[in-house]
């Protein structure tokens, strides 16, 4: 038998002849099996519903969180999104092949650039079913092959939907290896995966802070990340009223188990005796536990005292942290000492305060009147998205089709030789 580290190193070597046959693949093939695989999921709907139940029946006996078990659930509407994503990844443009950057040298040599695939990307993810999809498939439309591994909560949703790719891509004449799934549970498996550069080149991981932890600190192939999910709105001296409210509810209250909720509201202090008892009275209705700095109890004496732990907390719970802060200066040195370079809000009708606050917040999303909610790669257009990176190299942000590309110079000559 087979060790573990073997059977992934087998799989990865797959996957990297898989990734050689892609770079021959079309555009329209690559669409085909996309709008293909869309297809497998509306009419094996109720398979796959069908491991799920048996996924979430296992996790419930087991004691997984609340959180843990929303991303697991599966049914008709999310069900419905992974096909609408898989549909606009097959309408938007191709990156692959893509020139730019193109000038002419004195001696007549045309150099630019070409957009080119990553090459093997392993993805390792926790509960989301879903990603399963999301991953495959903008894998597929940048030219990449990709090894996904998913968490033991998720395993048979996960081969449900295993089996419909591998026939979307047979069936549109790909290799079938240029998207295969580590079908063992066991934790050695994620540690043999983050050591086998040359078959692997890239390592997304997707999942709570102990696993990208991990794998940051044990990866010998570069890592796509973010750690942590601590976003924040900041409620400005000119902003309305009602925009302030609204955002701030949805940002918090939207969902409470996804890295782009907000965790810390800060207020400008000459706003928040009027916001403040608005914005409590509507957390109350939907249950969410305050915790706030002296300021702020001053105000809403019932709610609960913020410690300095609150404010470098990524809840992924109906809990909030609240500060007043006399200015914009001081809130922008709040986000950037104590939040995770995620996504960040201001809400504001100043213009000068708008472009102040997007020069200076050192975030992978800066947003001027929105909730942070929409950071997500489905929101900003791209499809879906593999993650979101909080570096900044090679990628920030969402990581989409563009994100899990690089970049070739390409050369082109009439006989020129150097002298």
């Amino acid at each position: 038998m087979h060790s573990i580290q073997e059977y992934v190193r087998q799989t990865a070597s797959s996957a990297k002849q898989a990734f050689y046959e892609l770079a021959e693949a079309s555009t329209a093939q690559k669409n085909s099996a996309l709008l293909r695989l869309a297809e497998l999921l509306k009419h094996h709907q109720d398979a796959i519903i069908a491991a799920n139940a048996q996924d979430m029946a296992q996790a419930e006996a087991k004691g997984l969180d609340s959180a843990l078990l929303d991303r697991l659930k599966l049914g008709p509407q999310t069900i419905e999104s992974m096909c609408e994503g898989l549909r606009q990844i097959a309408a938007l443009p191709d990156p692959v092949g893509e020139m730019d950057e193109f000038r002419i040298r004195p001696n007549g040599l045309q150099i630019g650039k070409m957009r080119v695939p990553l090459g093997v990307i392993g993805i390792i993810y926790e509960s989301r079913p879903n990603v399963t999809v999301d991953a495959a498939a903008l894998c597929l439309k940048s030219g990449n092959a990709c090894v996904l591994r998913g968490g033991s909560e998720a395993f048979n949703s996960n081969m449900a939907i295993a089996k419909l790719i591998s026939q979307a891509l047979s069936e549109n004449k790909l290799p079938v290896a240029a998207v295969r799934f580590i079908e063992n549970t066991d934790r050695e498996s994620v540690g043999a995966m983050l050591q086998i550069p040359g078959l692997i080149d890239v390592i997304i991981p997707r999942g709570g802070k102990s696993l990208v932890a991990r794998i940051s600190a044990e990866a010998r192939v570069p890592v796509i990340k973010h750690l942590d999910g601590i976003c924040h709105v900041y409620i400005d001296q000119a902003a309305d009223t009602q925009k302030a409210v609204d955002i701030a509810v949805n940002a918090k209250t939207s969902r409470y188990g996804t890295c782009n909720t907000m965790e810390t509201l800060l207020v400008h202090e000459a706003r928040a005796a009027e916001i403040l008892p608005l914005l409590a009275e509507q957390y109350a209705q939907k249950g969410v536990e305050l915790r706030g700095c002296g300021r702020t109890l001053a105000l809403l004496p019932n709610i609960k005292a913020a410690t300095d732990e609150d404010w470098d907390t990524e809840y992924l719970a109906p809990i909030l942290s609240v500060k007043i802060v006399n200015d914009m200066a001081e809130a922008v040195a709040h986000i950037n000492t104590h939040g995770s370079h995620h996504t960040d809000s201001i809400v504001t009708e100043s213009y000068t305060d708008a472009q102040r606050f997007l020069r200076m917040v050192d975030s992978a999303s800066v947003m001027i009147n929105a909730s942070t909610r929409f950071a997500d790669g489905f929101e900003y257009g791209l499809g879906a998205e593999i993650g979101i990176s909080t570096d900044k190299i090679h990628v920030r942000g969402p990581v989409g089709l563009h994100g899990l590309t690089s970049q070739k110079w390409v050369v082109l000559g009439n006989g020129q030789v150097r002298t």
